[in-house]
């Protein structure tokens, strides 16, 4: 669908988000090498609407419950708690929650970034509450977790990208939850190494920086990043012994060999290490609104159970693949597996 969809002459860009945009995208921005003017819906204009796809069958997911659940659930509204599990309405949240495992988000909630499939609003955040570290990691302390993951907005506008209070949270939270496991979902930082270096140090069980596409859809799907870079990034956290995680989306206009190729670039080698990440997760994009990009296909399972089992014996340690897989999914097991908290763990209990 998105190679035919070239415009040879340049379209008005349409107000593709019902919100004021943020940051300055067309200054980190290659060339595109497509165009998706005439496919991304504007209808607060009155141009052309389109229903978005119903959902097949292997993406229901379960009701949330349990005691597990239910128990999660009770401290978070009784402290007022928010995670990017209840704001993303993600499909496997009963069965994370039930787990100990949950997503939360920092650094505010405005981004100053305007990615085509992220929901996430956009703008130039007002603020940064340099208090935040603390306050997180009381939070977590209360809900008693067995796996964290801290996300975040692009703050472009700041210096370190927001790296400073990374750290800090990870470093306090790591203090007041010694027990529990905690991986991060970091931006690219606009590839200020020194910046990434901070939360390298502040040693983190898991450093995810998810790809979210192949390198064709990128002007696309990621009009302020760049492929390059956040390989760069992945390879920059592997090489110094971190466990280096990402994930992409498919079904917004790749093709299945792309993926694969993708997987290789993930694993070829480098001066000091092979390979670039060592956990890989696999979902499908759902389209947030009728203003995002649009879904180009439904991936069928039997398409995911390739790109696991394509990927295992290409030599990635871990690959979660499925309809509902988000980066949070299984995200405690990956870090037994491939971190020493277990053992921490253990002697916990």
């Amino acid at each position: 669908m998105l190679e035919s969809s070239i415009n040879p002459t340049p379209a008005a860009s349409p107000a593709r988000h019902p919100r004021p945009l943020g940051g300055d995208p067309m200054k980190t921005m290659d060339l595109p090498l497509l165009s998706l003017s005439g496919q991304v819906l504007n209808n607060t204009l009155g141009q052309q609407s389109l229903a978005i796809k119903r959902k097949p069958g292997w993406l229901r997911a379960k009701v949330p419950g349990g005691e597990g659940y239910t128990r999660l659930k009770g401290i978070m509204d009784e402290h007022k708690l928010v995670t990017v599990c209840q704001e993303a309405s993600c499909p496997n949240m009963g069965e994370c929650w039930a787990r100990g495992v949950a997503t939360i988000m920092i650094l505010g909630d405005t981004c100053t970034r305007s990615c085509g499939f992220c929901n996430v609003k956009t703008g130039r955040p007002v603020s940064l509450d340099r208090d935040e570290p603390r306050r997180v990691a009381e939070s977590l302390a209360l809900m008693r977790l067995k796996h964290v993951v801290i996300t975040s907005v692009n703050r472009d506008e700041l210096p370190d990208g927001g790296a400073g209070i990374w750290a800090e949270t990870i470093i306090r939270t790591r203090e007041s939850c010694p027990n529990m496991s905690i991986e991060v979902l970091i931006p690219d930082f606009e590839g200020n190494w020194a910046a990434l270096q901070m939360v390298i140090d502040a040693q983190p069980h898991i450093i995810n920086h998810n790809l979210e596409t192949v390198r064709r859809m990128y002007p696309a799907v990621r009009p302020s990043a760049k492929f390059d870079r956040s390989l760069e990034l992945l390879r920059r956290v592997k090489q110094q012994g971190s466990v280096a995680k990402t994930g992409i989306m498919v079904g917004i206009g790749e093709r299945d060999d792309e993926v694969l190729e993708l997987i290789d670039e993930l694993l070829a080698n480098t001066k000091t290490e092979k390979g670039s990440a060592d956990i890989l997760t696999i979902g499908q994009y759902l389209q947030p609104t009728r203003n995002h990009l649009p879904l180009d296909r439904f991936v069928n399972p039997d398409t995911f159970a390739m790109f696991k089992q394509e990927g295992l014996s290409r030599g990635m340690k871990v690959v979660e693949s499925g309809p509902l897989v988000r980066s949070s999914y299984h995200a405690d097991h990956q870090a037994d597996e491939l971190t020493d908290i277990i053992n921490s763990r253990k002697i916990a209990k």
